[in-house]
Order: structure tokens, then C-alpha cells, then sequence
């Protein structure tokens, strides 16, 4: 009875240390499951978040150059003599920048010699520019641009050349300034007017543009889709290209000139 008894002890010992071998087993498969999970969530979640973060960095500085362009317009139009503008930058950096230029030519009617005769105007631009990791965003002669690390760019709020029956309207933003703002944090664009002056063409019967900008892409495609003109020639290496538009019957160039001095605070 004795032998009975201890056999049953010990039977009921070996049947705890299982079950408690058992759910220390289970814990260490649990716990292990759970590091492996946190071990991927942290390899691939990271990365995910961090784009993310930067996305919606990306997204913040370009809704505020899609603010900046209307009020440095007021002042390109003579309708304030300055503005002040604040942008948040995010790591990256903020700069009066670039060696883009405009040249306009046309083949013009003159009236006196009965003959047609090749006019142009040209300047150069610059713009204010935002890189922000491979991403750089500008404002470049009235309009609000984005260029992407593949080197397309894209109007983020369209310039203000129109051509409206028979008249064209080419406005020239010549920039000044030489200022740059690295880091993070609140910093303000200050532009202020220079001297306006608008020159005017009759008769005209074909227009070239050509652009020097590392932009050029998005000013190709924003001439070709709302102005009408074919792109005629492209230079990638220099970021160049010229558009062209014959109009018949002949139509009004207006070309304004407006110079403004930027600062950065």
C-alpha cells in the first residue's frame, strides 16, 4: 500500500514538472514569436514611417511656396511694394539661387519698311529656392514648381503667362539676392518691388521662348498644355529649350518687366 501510495506521488510529480515544462515552453515559443515580430515591425516598419514623415514634410513645403507665388505676385504686379512670407523648413535648405534666364523673340510686322522684322527681350530670372532631401521646390518667374529625384518637374501652381485671344501676356521676375538658410525651423521671405516697366508688340506673327531652367521640364510641358506652343528644341545637359507659335492673324505681345529683391530672415 505504502509502494502504491509513493508510486502515485511520484506519477503526479512527473505529471506537474510536464505540464510546467509544457507552459515554460509555450512562454519561450510566445515570447520568442513576439521578438520576432517587433524585429520585423522595426526592420520594415521604420523605414515606412520615417517615408511617411518626410512625405508629409514634402507636402508642407509645397503648400507653402502654393502661398508664396500669390504674394510675391502682388509685389511682382505693383500691387504691394513688399511682402513678407513664412516658410518652415524641415533639415533642409532655403536659397536665392540659380542661373535661369527668358529669352522672348518675334517675328514682328514693321509697318515703316513693310518688312518683317525679328525683336527680342531677354533677362535673366533666379528663383527661391527649397531643397529638401532629393527634392527641390522654387518659386521661378511667377510660378510654384517641384522637381522629383527622377529630374521631372511639374508646376505646383501654374505661372501667369496667358494668352487670351489675341493678345499675349509674358511676364519676366528678375531676382536678386544671394542669401541661404540652412537647418530647421520658422524662417521669412521678404521681396520688395523694383522698377515696373511693360513693353508692347503689335503685328506679331510667331513667338520663341527660350528657357534656361532646372525646371525646364515642368515649363515645357506647362507651354505645350496651356500656351500652345511646340517644343522645338532641347538641351539636357545645359536644362535649356525653346518653344514656338505661329498666330494667324497676327496678334499683341505684352511683355512686363518686373525686378524684385528677395531676403531671407
Amino acid at each position: 500500500m505504502i509502494d502504491m501510495t509513493a508510486r502515485e506521488n511520484r506519477n503526479k510529480g512527473i505529471g506537474s514538472s510536464e505540464e510546467a515544462l509544457t507552459e515554460v515552453v509555450d512562454f519561450v515559443i510566445t515570447l520568442g514569436v513576439m521578438l520576432l515580430a517587433l524585429a520585423v515591425i522595426g526592420i520594415a516598419g521604420y523605414p515606412m514611417l520615417e517615408h511617411m514623415q518626410e512625405s508629409g514634410h514634402l507636402q508642407n513645403i509645397e503648400q507653402s511656396f502654393s502661398v508664396l507665388k500669390p504674394n510675391m505676385n502682388k509685389v511682382v504686379y505693383g500691387k504691394a511694394p513688399s511682402q513678407s512670407v513664412e516658410l518652415k523648413m524641415y533639415g533642409g535648405r532655403v536659397a536665392i539661387t540659380g542661373d535661369s534666364y527668358i529669352i522672348v523673340s518675334m517675328q514682328a510686322w514693321n509697318e515703316s519698311s513693310s518688312s518683317i522684322e525679328t525683336v527680342s527681350v531677354e533677362n535673366n530670372l533666379r528663383m527661391i529656392e527649397n531643397e529638401y532631401e532629393e527634392t527641390s521646390i522654387a518659386y521661378e518667374n511667377t510660378g510654384a514648381w517641384v522637381k522629383y529625384p527622377q529630374g521631372n518637374a511639374v508646376a505646383i501652381s501654374k505661372p501667369d503667362i496667358s494668352y487670351n485671344q489675341n493678345t499675349l501676356l509674358i511676364p519676366i521676375v528678375p531676382i536678386t539676392g544671394t542669401e541661404g538658410i540652412s537647418g530647421s525651423g520658422l524662417i521669412r521671405v521678404i521681396s520688395e518691388s523694383g522698377q515696373l516697366s511693360l513693353e508692347r508688340f503689335e503685328n506679331v506673327s510667331q513667338v520663341n521662348i527660350t528657357m534656361k531652367s532646372d525646371y525646364y521640364t515642368g515649363w515645357e510641358s506647362f507651354l505645350n498644355e496651356s500656351i500652345g506652343m511646340q517644343i522645338t528644341d532641347v538641351d539636357t545637359t545645359n536644362n535649356t529649350f525653346t518653344a514656338s507659335r505661329t498666330y494667324n492673324p497676327n496678334i499683341e505681345v505684352l511683355i512686363s518687366i518686373s525686378p524684385i529683391t528677395a531676403t531671407l530672415e
